[in-house]
């Protein structure tokens, strides 16, 4: 798949299984990341990793964030069992950097790119991926629990995995009705 190819048809799968990326794959994705357009190189990200015992982790940390929200047992449950729906989950974050020419605006959207990056090479290396956000992403004891300074964003969930099921090519959506010249 050439580069071209690769970023016309990329698409996100959420069905997922194992096994998760490892060793040189999983390097490349995580390389992919650090490969975002970075305003003044300040590196306004961070990768934690949830796999095997993480999950279970990342599932106990949103069941208890979850129980503080709601006192409904089918939320909860959702909410316990959501970190296994795929075999790994890499939690993307900023940190913010202070700099007088790079607000933290294009520091959120480098992170942002972090994320696409990671999720493109995924892609590239035949596994699939799905891009969450949602609540927790939002949610300061969420942010706590996974060591992430309040002050700080979560960009995103990305869901990483075996592609258990091939999803039909979504058509190409026109870009003449999203762009303008002046």
């Amino acid at each position: 798949m050439d580069s071209i190819e690769l970023l016309l048809n990329r698409q996100s799968n959420p069905f997922l299984t194992a096994p998760a990326p490892t060793g040189e794959v999983l390097e490349n994705i995580l390389k992919a990341g650090m490969r975002a357009p970075d305003h003044g190189g300040l590196l306004p990200w961070q990768f934690t990793i949830a796999q095997d015992a993480g999950l279970e982790k990342l599932s106990a940390i949103f069941s208890t964030a979850m129980t503080k929200l709601t006192d409904d047992p089918a939320k909860i449950e959702k909410a316990k069992n959501m970190p296994f729906r795929a075999p790994m989950i890499i939690i993307i974050s900023t940190r913010y950097q202070a700099h007088e020419k790079v607000p933290e605006q294009e520091q959120l959207v480098a992170a942002g790119c972090a994320v696409h990056g990671m999720q493109m090479a995924a892609f590239a290396q035949g596994y699939g991926a799905m891009w969450r956000t949602g609540d927790f992403s939002y949610n300061n004891e969420v942010k706590a629990a996974l060591n992430i300074e309040v002050t700080e964003d979560i960009v995103g969930y990305l869901y990483v995995g075996s592609i258990k099921k091939t999803l039909p090519t979504k058509p190409l959506k026109d870009y003449r009705d999203f762009t303008r010249y002046l």
